[in-house]
C-alpha cells in the first residue's frame, strides 16, 4: 500500500467531517492507523510497528484491573472499537476468553483493517447491545470492560443503575466493571451515583494515564481495597509480563476511592 496516498485520501475525507449517520471514519498514516465518530474524539489509535500496544493511555488505565484480577478466566468487553484492549488481552492474557460485544456492525466490518484476529475458542466478537446482552447471558466474567460509544457519546444505557446492577449480577464473585467516561460528558455525577446505589462504597475513579478520561473501577465484594503497599508489590510482580504503568494505576486506584465519596468533586465534576 502506498502509505503517503492511504494518508492524504483519509485526511481528506476526515476533514470533511464523518458522515450524519455516525458511520466510523478511520484515518491512516504511514505509521498508524485511528478511529474516529468525528473530528474532536479519537476512538482507538492503532501502531503499525505495534498493532498490539495500547497507544492511549486511558485503555492502559483500564487494564488496571490486573491488580485485583490478575488471572481473569472471562472478560466481556462493551464496545470493541478498534479492538485495542481486546488485541491487548489476546496477546498477553493467553488463558482467558474474551467476548466484545459491539452494536455498530460498521464498526465490526473494520477489524480487519485494526489486525484484530478472526474469532475462536479464546476470542468472540458479538454484534448486540451491550447493556441487553449483559441482562441477558449467563456467562459469569472476572472482569467487564465498559468502553462503548456512538457518535453522540456514551448511550444512556450504559450509565445507569440499571446496568450497574446487571454487571453486578453477572460479575463473579470478586469481580470487577472498570468503565471509561470522556470528561467533558456532563453526566459523570450522575454514572457515579447510579454506580454508587448498586456498589455502595466499593468504587474508585480517577483520570486516566495521560488523558482527559476518567475511569470507574467497581468491585463485587468488599468495599476496602488492598493496601497501597499491596497494590503495589502486585503491580511489580505484573510488570514482568505487561508493558503498563501498573504501579501509578495503583497510587490512582486508593487515590480515586477518596474522590469517589467526595461532594465537591462531584460538584467540580458538574461545573
Amino acid at each position: 500500500m502506498d502509505h503517503s496516498h492511504a494518508s492524504f485520501d483519509a485526511y481528506m475525507k476526515f476533514l470533511a467531517g464523518p458522515s450524519a449517520d455516525g458511520t466510523p471514519v478511520v484515518l491512516e498514516t504511514e505509521h498508524a492507523l485511528s478511529l474516529h465518530f468525528d473530528l474532536l474524539a479519537t476512538q482507538s489509535f492503532m501502531s503499525r510497528r505495534d498493532p498490539d500496544r495500547l497507544a492511549l493511555g486511558y485503555t492502559r488505565t483500564m487494564m488496571g484491573f490486573l491488580l485485583l484480577q490478575p488471572a481473569p478466566t472471562r472478560i466481556s468487553m462493551i464496545g470493541l472499537g478498534g479492538g485495542s484492549l481486546a488485541k491487548y488481552c489476546y496477546r498477553h492474557l493467553p488463558d482467558t476468553r474474551i467476548v466484545a460485544i459491539e452494536i455498530d456492525p460498521a464498526v465490526i466490518a473494520l477489524r480487519d483493517t485494526f489486525h484484530i484476529p478472526p474469532d475462536d475458542e479464546r476470542l468472540e466478537v458479538i454484534c448486540a447491545d451491550g447493556a441487553e446482552y449483559v441482562k441477558s447471558h449467563d456467562a459469569r466474567p472476572d472482569v467487564i470492560l465498559v468502553d462503548g460509544f456512538l457518535a453522540h457519546g456514551m448511550p444512556a444505557q450504559l450509565g445507569n443503575a440499571a446496568f450497574y446492577s446487571a454487571c453486578h449480577a453477572r460479575l463473579a464473585d470478586g469481580g470487577v466493571l472498570v468503565a471509561n467516561f470522556v470528561d467533558e460528558d456532563p453526566h459523570i455525577p450522575y454514572y457515579l451515583e447510579e454506580a454508587r446505589s448498586v456498589f455502595g462504597k466499593s468504587l474508585s475513579i480517577f483520570m486516566a494515564e495521560g488523558s482527559c478520561n476518567y475511569t470507574l473501577f467497581a468491585w463485587k465484594g468488599v468495599p476496602g481495597l488492598p493496601s497501597r503497599d499491596k497494590l503495589l508489590a502486585r503491580a511489580g510482580v505484573l510488570a514482568a509480563t505487561h508493558p503498563l504503568n501498573l504501579r501509578g494505576a495503583a497510587r490512582r486506584l486508593k487515590q480515586g476511592v477518596r474522590l469517589a465519596s467526595d461532594w465537591a468533586f462531584r460538584q467540580k465534576l458538574t461545573g
